[in-house]
């Protein structure tokens, strides 16, 4: 590159990463792509991002078992989102709230709808019940279709988010609250950019060559069952040839996803054996067989081999499959008073089991968390007497699943302090002079152990080859145990493995396809390109439904907001990068549609 293009490149980068509100300077800009840039640069346009996300942002739109509080919730933001999109100065535009089809339920990508459970009532609701009075909010923007260049254009994002909720705030130029950038941002993001050219577009008489449209859905999150609906639409389909699923991908955009499956297992431990101790050697082995998967996930657009193993609920402990348990207690509970050489001993235990586990996923109260400024993790774990009992507080750093290798894995650390402790079992309980077991805190003595999470994999492997691996990797964990203490039970007479809940395949589409080309325009022209190589995402979304739907469609993810923020304690997003999409969202729908090269 000749050192004087480089030198320009260099300074476009530096007055986005500045924040400078001045649009970036080249011939390749048009006039409109001026003006786009010109206005959402302003301190009015952040204070309208920052009030739109804020307000999103205050409804609690988490899964529910009372379906009529998430309808609640929905449609409040869907209120808020009608209120901006009618005001668009776009000839025929058509708002419709399009009802969620109970039909989904006989496609093979239908996720269960495990959160409508209760203890009254241990089926939940059907898939009538559940969507009865529920939609997706679709917004239609009309093309003149004529001539043949551009391709009609959706884009996708979701207003459900991931518990626990909490609420909204703004610090400097940050938001910060759950679903700010997973996958609030997004929509935010979205209907900015429709408002954008709207604006800009009346000013300068341009007309749509193409659709456009925005689909506003729910449940991404439980498993994609909105989008699955608008995915199965063939009368929708008819306006639109391609689609951006918005996600928080740090203003990058993809062409693939990984795929994910949850996982549930229940330990119904045979009697004198401990479904606890049981659940440390499954650990074990389904990280094996992660790993196995992740060393054989060799694919050009996934060098990285994103393919992480995440264990996100053990009994009462966390919240959901894909989000990274923060926090486990257990107990280590002797016949009697434990004396001081058992305490050394359980001391050394635990620090033998944390090294193995500090090896191979390292130490992360060394490693900053950039969200804090503090040590991602303070200390890994608390240990005190109570009684005839030792109470261990196993800490992790919560996060999505994609950024497992980045975050902390309490469940998994939780594993290696378990299975320490069980190697020294004998030697325990010779010092102790009594017997010992280890309990998981708050998990009744009769009551099965269940354990969620996930497996991401790479388009290298079939998800059901990755289910079947899963489940004999956690038979084999379980028979590992059941060995050691000389019993002859089989994995799968102790065990269960179900995929009830999320399972998203994964898709490569073409790298250099008219859709990535576009978006590599729209990148430059608003200076967030950093010349690097096309690749795949390394979480899992809704596009793979549209992907694998219409596997003709192009098909792309890109949105603002990072994924080491997404469902984590400390989720945020800086209204820099939000507006940042904003450009790229609107540049691109104009070079997509072919009504602005």
């Amino acid at each position: 590159m000749p050192a004087k293009q480089a030198k320009g490149r260099k300074r476009q980068r530096q007055t986005v990463a500045s924040g400078r509100k001045t649009p970036p300077s080249g011939p390749a800009l048009s006039p409109v792509a001026r003006k786009i840039l010109a206005r959402t640069r302003t301190p009015a346009f952040q204070r309208y991002l920052r009030d739109l996300l804020v307000e999103l942002c205050r409804f609690d739109t988490t899964p529910n078992p009372e379906v009529q509080r998430m309808q609640a919730a929905e449609d409040g933001c869907f209120r808020v989102l009608e209120r901006e999109l009618r005001g668009l100065a776009f000839p025929g535009t058509r708002l419709e709230r399009r009802p969620v089809n109970p039909a989904i339920q006989t496609h093979p990508h239908y996720s269960l709808l495990h959160f409508t459970k209760t203890s009254q009532r241990p089926q939940g609701l059907s898939p009538e019940e559940t969507y009865a009075h529920r939609s997706n909010l679709v917004c239609f923007v009309p093309g003149a279709g004529g001539g043949a260049d551009g391709q009609s254009v959706a884009l996708n994002a979701h207003i459900d988010v991931v518990a626990p909720y909490f609420p909204p705030r703004v610090k400097g130029g940050t938001v910060f609250g759950r679903g700010a950038c997973d996958d609030k941002g997004p929509v935010a993001s979205v209907v900015a950019a429709l408002k954008v050219l709207a604006e800009v577009m009346a000013e300068a008489g341009l007309k749509w060559n193409r659709n456009v449209l925005a689909m506003l859905v729910v449940e991404e999150e439980t498993g994609g069952n909105g989008s699955l609906s608008l995915a199965m639409d063939r009368e929708l389909r008819k306006l639109y040839d391609s689609i951006v699923v918005c996600e928080c991908t740090g203003l990058k955009f993809y062409p693939a996803n990984r795929g994910a499956v949850w996982y549930r297992t229940e330990l119904n431990a045979p009697p004198g054996v401990s479904a606890f101790e049981l659940f440390a050697f499954v650990n074990e082995e389904m990280e094996k067989e992660g790993a196995a998967i992740r060393a054989e996930s060799r694919h050009p657009l996934f060098p990285q081999r994103p393919v992480q193993t995440c264990h996100g609920i053990i009994g009462p402990f966390g919240e959901h499959p894909s989000r990274i348990c923060g926090e486990v207690s257990f107990a280590i509970r002797f016949g009697g008073p434990p004396g001081a050489q058992t305490e050394l001993l359980v001391g050394d235990c635990l620090a033998a089991g944390l090294a193995g586990y500090v090896g191979l996923y390292g130490d992360k109260t060394k490693v900053t968390d950039p969200a804090t400024g503090r040590p991602m993790v303070a200390r890994h774990y608390d240990f005190r007497r109570e009684g005839n009992a030792f109470m261990v507080k196993v800490h992790g750093a919560t996060g999505h699943m994609g950024a497992i290798r980045e975050r902390d894995g309490a469940i998994t650390k939780l594993a290696h302090l378990v299975r320490g402790l069980v190697a020294s079992k004998a030697k325990l309980e010779a010092s102790a002079g009594s017997p010992v077991r280890f309990e998981l805190a708050r998990q009744p003595q009769d009551a099965t152990l269940v354990l969620e999470g996930g497996q991401g994999f790479l388009p290298t492997h079939g998800i059901i080859e990755v289910m079947e691996r899963l489940r004999r990797a956690a038979w084999r964990g379980a028979e590992n145990c059941l060995r050691r203490l000389g019993r002859a039970e089989r994995g799968e007479d102790v065990l269960t493995v179900t995929y009830e809940k999320l399972h998203n395949v994964a898709f490569d589409g073409d790298p250099d396809s008219p859709s990535v080309r576009n978006a590599v325009a729209a990148a430059k022209a608003c200076g967030i390109w950093k010349d690097e190589p096309i690749l795949g995402w390394t979480v899992s979304c809704d596009a793979r439904l549209f992907a694998t739907e219409y596997p003709e469609m192009q098909v792309l993810t890109f949105g603002p907001g990072q994924l080491a923020f997404a469902h984590s304690d400390q989720e945020q997003i800086a209204l820099e990068e939000l507006r940042a999409a904003v450009e790229f969202l609107a540049l691109f729908l104009l070079r997509q549609t072919g009504t602005l090269a």
